[in-house]
């Protein structure tokens, strides 16, 4: 179709009201004209739908558009009928239409009146489909999202395999636009090689998306994270934003928590009606919600260009996912802001997900996760690993402070030496190991692998012992980067000495690295993470000193200090800066009753601290806890007062009685005040009670594990030992 440069942008102009184009979208658009086949990979945000939205309007006939989901499909059908007069122009075609529906699209369409046929992969099997599409005028097929053909890619969907073998049964030399926003070298190889796309015309715009940035923080547990979103959700009134989790559950559990502190939320998971899903998407573009949470069904095909963050509460299952989830915030060009938690128990419960995969599904899953790890511990430019991921080339100067390990660098240190030294023992064990293998190598570690090949027995055995593992996968992960190695996806992550690498041997550059984080110790220290300074940390200044007027309060009152507040609550106050009465009662552990008992003191000196120092605390910076006391927990409490015996509770509520003293203890340590005297009564004998209670007068800890060891040789159980620390806590302290 020869159509000038001029004619092309008029046809923009006239349908689409734009004056100019972005990027590549001008030579895209041309090639599909011209009947190219076109394969194209362009970042969320770079204007992919218009690549084949304008040739369908210009070309005669119906472009066909295979496309994965149908929310995505009824998005884009909207927004196509928005810039025209006739709402006939764009339709789609699945299974959420009665018969009624789908007849009338099938006659709009053999009228002509239809440019754009979305459809779902699923529905190109049907051979009454693939019947009617025989019969119609196809100027070219779009497929996408097309990183779903790919067995190596993070989305693979079987039925997209088949698309080539549908398009040549519909016609003859239908040419085809493959897109999608994500995909390494060897996705996009696979795509092609696919949809037999032999001369292609290949555009890929850089993955780089510049007014983002990137954050990973670490996750000591659900809580410290929900009280972390919270606090930055609250330094972004009214904008949107998006916490994609991997539950479903955790979508309500995160959306109710930030409901309660004030935050316009609303959870968006597979498990809610259509109805319900679609109520969420239209208050989130209407802005009656601020923040989603969702699970990674949300956001595909959702055009909102202002989306100002997207929080990772739960760490995806791979780069790409992450990389396409983030891509939704700041698609109007402005400031987007992209941060997620990261803690190895949530690598551990991916891993248990793919357990029941097959072999290669396992494997390639572990590969993906296994690159996501990498990424959440580099100490290097978070953009660089990014678009190296992707097979771009990055300078990390251009970063500035566009990532935090950017803006807050780590120390490095000169490590030539030791690059040396990981190249060749992936030379040594033939290149045929990944990098923990290399890894157990260099450490010595007694492995199966180092026994069975008898690499035990080889020059570089336990040469990096010293060093330890963290610093080992340092080298090997800027050895990746920096192209001294090459990571084979086809072999699962097998790494291999590159060309680069092997001149490095013979005459070696000189090599500075960062060691990468270690998350683990981060978690140990309860550091959140929060490397922009929010008041997300603890003010460890302010618990020492909480925690010595706590000494001062219970030697007056000639109590043991747990008794005063726990631990937790400490933490809570030095985190929170309670002020008033009120803001007490919502700290963790701490009830009315036992704040109007203990709480002024600390007030007092919470009050002297922030003035003194000028800490900004504004007013609404205080996290409001959700209500914990579930059905359970009040059914427990009324039970007990009741008098009923605690075998007659755990009965009724289906718990063990090791389970129900736990339930009474998490009671009591949420501040509630439980009396027991009538089970005790029978339950522990006199001097048994008398020993308990003198042993926690004058303990350091309430620990009852530490009472037992102490108290065992009086032939006093643990069971005892928890039922008197509950009378005692709750007698004294609540």
């Amino acid at each position: 179709m020869e159509l000038g440069i001029t004619d092309i942008r008029q046809s923009l102009k006239e349908f689409f009201g734009f004056d100019q184009f972005k990027g590549l979208q001008e030579p895209i658009i041309k090639s599909v004209l011209e009947r190219n086949d076109t394969f194209v990979i362009m970042p969320t945000g770079g204007g992919k739908s218009l690549c084949y939205q304008l040739p369908a309007l210009m070309m005669p006939g119906t472009a066909l558009i295979i496309s994965p989901l149908i929310a995505l499909m009824k998005n884009q059908v909207d927004s196509i009928r928005g810039y025209s007069k006739e709402e006939d122009v764009a339709h789609f075609l699945n299974s959420s239409l009665n018969k009624t529906q789908a007849r009338q699209v099938r006659t709009d369409v053999l009228d002509g009146k239809t440019k754009m046929l979305f459809v779902a992969p699923e529905t190109l099997t049907k051979e009454e489909n693939v019947e009617f599409l025989k019969k119609v005028n196809v100027s070219f097929v779009a497929v996408d999202e097309a990183h779903c053909i790919s067995e190596w890619g993070h989305d693979f969907r079987p039925e997209y395999r088949k698309i080539r073998e549908i398009i040549d049964g519909i016609g003859d030399r239908i040419p085809i636009i493959a897109l999608t926003a994500t995909a390494t070298p060897k996705v996009r190889q696979d795509i092609i090689k696919n949809l037999t796309m032999d001369s292609v015309n290949e555009f890929v715009s850089s993955f780089n998306r510049d007014n983002l940035y990137y954050e990973v923080r670490s996750k000591p547990s659900r809580a410290d994270a929900q009280k972390s979103i919270v606090q930055y959700v609250k330094t972004k009134p009214g904008k949107s934003g998006i916490i994609y989790v991997q539950s479903r559950k955790s979508t309500e559990e995160v959306a109710n928590f930030l409901k309660v502190n004030d935050i316009k939320a609303a959870p968006y998971h597979a498990g809610m009606d259509s109805k319900s899903r679609t109520k969420v998407q239209d208050d989130f573009l209407m802005e009656r919600v601020d923040v989603i949470c969702a699970t990674i069904a949300f956001g595909m095909g959702i055009d909102k260009p202002d989306v100002r963050f997207v929080i990772h509460y739960d760490i995806p299952k791979s780069i790409e996912n992450y990389y396409q989830e983030t891509g939704r915030a700041g698609r109007d060009g402005l400031e987007g802001e992209c941060i997620a938690f990261y803690s190895y128990k949530d690598i551990r419960r991916l891993e248990k997900f793919l357990r029941d995969k097959s072999v290669a599904e396992r494997e390639m899953g572990a590969h993906l996760l296994e690159e996501m790890i990498c990424y959440a511990e580099t100490s290097g430019c978070r953009r660089k690993f990014l678009l190296h991921y992707f097979g771009e080339d990055y300078d990390e100067q251009q970063c500035k402070d566009k990532c935090d390990n950017c803006r807050h660098p780590k120390e490095k240190i000169e490590a030539t030496e030791e690059m040396g030294i990981g190249i060749k023992a992936v030379k040594t064990m033939g290149e045929n190991y990944g990098e923990k293998e290399v890894v157990n190598f260099l450490v010595g570690k007694n492995t199966q692998i180092n026994r069975d090949y008898k690499f035990d027995q080889l020059d570089g055995y336990g040469i990096g012992e010293e060093q330890g593992e963290n610093f080992w996968n340092s080298i090997l992960r800027q050895g990746v980067i920096l192209d001294y190695l090459i990571k084979d996806i086809e072999e699962y992550g097998v790494l291999k000495v590159s060309d680069k690498g092997e001149e490095f041997l013979k005459d070696p550059d000189d090599v500075e690295i960062s060691i990468i984080r270690d998350f683990d110790k981060d978690t140990e220290e309860r550091g959140n993470g929060d490397v922009t300074g929010g008041s997300a940390v603890l003010d460890e200044t302010l618990l020492k000193m909480l925690k010595s007027l706590r000494k001062k309060v219970a030697d007056q009152n000639d109590l043991p200090p747990f008794v005063i507040f726990q631990d937790p609550s400490l933490e809570d106050m030095a985190l929170q800066y309670p002020l008033r009465m009120e803001d007490m009662t919502k700290v963790s552990g701490v009830s009315q009753g036992k704040a109007m008992k203990y709480a002024r003191p600390f007030l007092d000196l919470i009050n002297e601290y922030v003035e003194e120092n000028e800490i900004e605390r504004p007013d609404d910076i205080l996290i409001k806890q959700v209500a914990e006391k579930s059905v359970k927990k009040i059914a427990i409490i009324k039970s007990i007062d009741r008098k009923i015996p605690l075998e007659d509770i755990a009965f009724s509520t289906n718990l063990t009685m090791e389970d129900l003293i736990t339930e009474i203890e998490m009671i009591v340590a949420s501040g509630t005040k439980v009396n027991i005297d009538y089970y005790i009564e029978d339950a522990v004998d006199d001097y048994s009670k008398e020993d308990i209670h003198d042993y926690f007068m004058e303990a350091e800890t309430d620990d009852p594990v530490t009472a037992y060891h102490e108290l065992k040789d009086d032939d006093i159980t643990i069971e005892e030992i928890r039922l008197m620390r509950i009378k005692f806590l709750s007698d004294l302290g609540n």
